[in-house]
């Protein structure tokens, strides 16, 4: 009869870590899906402010100094995703 319950109980434990293994997979998917949702709000982000940047006019050359720095450093950033 000990021998019943032992076999039972590798069974569990086999059954136990298969589970494991599945919930591990499932999570990785989940925190995957979550980095590339991320990066996907932040490129659409910085491509509005592109858009923003690009359609703004300005005469003071100061000013389209600070506009060109803002372009030159968001172009960075999309490149860099």
């Amino acid at each position: 009869m000990a021998r019943g319950w032992e076999s039972k109980s590798v069974e569990d434990q086999v059954e136990q870590q298969s589970q494991e293994r599945e919930a591990s997979t499932a999570e990785r998917e989940e925190r995957k899906a979550a980095a590339q949702a991320g990066r996907l709000r932040e490129r659409m982000s910085l491509e509005l402010q592109r858009e923003r940047i690009l359609d703004e006019r300005t005469s003071n050359p100061i000013r389209r100094q600070a506009l060109e720095a803002a372009l030159a450093d968001i172009e960075s950033k999309l490149t860099a995703l």
